[in-house]
């Protein structure tokens, strides 16, 4: 039986082994919490994600070994490279975790991204606010996530007060974009290069996180724009696995926002809504097996649950949903779980959704 290790506890974790149960993959986790949600889909080595002893041990017992979040340290998925097959490799994971390298990487490629400045000084913030404009993002560089580490400028006397909340770090300023929507789009991709894109998918944010996500979006001109995009950066970092891409839409135009070397918070409806799940592909990527059927099998809508799950869980059901626990303790913020439906037409979809915003939210 194949074991794979996974860097990491959470949520993206116990999917992956969830997803593994009917392929026969027994799983391996590291983490450095106990009671992480991922131990009801395997074995977990506790313990911190840059501790040799615990790499050493998933290395021994791994056949390969992966990530579930691009925070991990990449001096860690370095050195287990040189004792068990790590992937995604090296070189995506450090394009991800700085938004300048990443920004500079789409550049080179060809994708539009907004404009942005390296910001080190508040000379450099005053040179950046000069050349971009206001409004503009203020972000750490490395580690922020679901709108932490950011912060909006939309007039001087922002400036300071956001210097003073995020100055301590390496920043980076980008324009601040009037999307139309947002957008993202997934691939899984083989070592062989073999690779398969998901439906483009539309995603709405409340306070930087992610709160609902729909596909298709049937608009194939976008879909071929972001295809190419995608295709481009899977073949520049060589990437196995699958790889989220976040876009704008701003009119017909796509700029890219970011990317997730991992599954996705917005590919959840993958799960009831696509031949083949997400989670699925990205283990039959790492481990060389074919890549299976991405279409969706219909209009397929999901919700996070953040904060606190739904009260009436069976008004969810009934509504045509089916929910996902991650056994996680509440607290404001927190992503507790997540609920996803599939109609057979957009307007039914979009009418369920609405009436689950209505179910959770009250």
């Amino acid at each position: 039986m194949t074991t794979v290790g996974v860097i990491g506890g959470g949520q993206l974790g116990r999917m992956l082994g969830f997803a593994g149960r009917p392929l026969d993959i027994e799983f391996l986790f590291l983490d450095p919490k106990t009671g992480s949600p991922a131990a009801a889909a395997g074995a977990v080595i506790e313990g911190d994600f840059d501790n040799e002893e615990a790499l050493a041990a998933l290395a021994r017992r791994a056949d390969v070994v992966t990530y579930e979040f691009e925070n991990v340290p990449v001096t860690a998925v370095e050195w287990l490279s040189q004792k068990v097959p790590v992937f995604p490799g090296g070189q995506a994971l450090m394009s991800a975790q700085d938004r300048l390298r990443e920004k500079e990487l789409f550049e080179s490629l060809g994708i539009p991204v907004p404009g942005y400045r390296s910001v080190d000084s508040e000379q450099s913030l005053t040179a950046a606010i000069e050349s971009i404009g206001l409004p503009l993002v203020l972000k750490t560089r490395r580690w922020g996530y679901d709108g932490k580490g950011q912060a909006v400028l939309r007039t001087p006397d922002d400036v300071e007060p956001a210097w003073q909340q995020l100055g301590a770090r390496p920043l980076i300023a980008e324009a601040f974009v009037e999307f139309t929507r947002e957008l993202s789009v997934i691939g899984a991709r083989r070592a062989d290069g073999d690779w398969a894109m998901y439906p483009l998918i539309e995603n709405r944010h409340r306070e930087g996180i992610l709160r609902v996500s729909k596909a298709p979006v049937e608009d194939r001109e976008l879909a071929a724009t972001a295809r190419g995009y995608l295709e481009a950066l899977l073949e520049r970092l060589d990437y196995v696995g699958v790889l989220a891409l976040e876009l704008f839409d701003t009119g017909g135009r796509l700029l890219a926002n970011e990317f997730a070397p991992r599954v996705h918070n917005s590919g959840h409806w993958t799960i009831e809504g696509a031949a083949t799940s997400q989670f699925e592909n990205h283990l039959r990527a790492i481990l060389g097996l074919p890549l299976g059927d991405t279409r969706a099998l219909g209009q397929a809508g999901m919700v996070n649950l953040i904060g606190a799950l739904p009260g009436r869980p069976a008004e969810l059901e009934r509504a045509g949903f089916q929910l996902h626990d991650y056994g996680k303790m509440a607290r404001p913020g927190r992503k507790l779980g997540h609920a996803t439906t599939v109609a057979e037409s957009a307007a039914e979809r979009d009418r369920r959704l609405s009436e689950a915003l209505k179910i959770i939210e009250n």
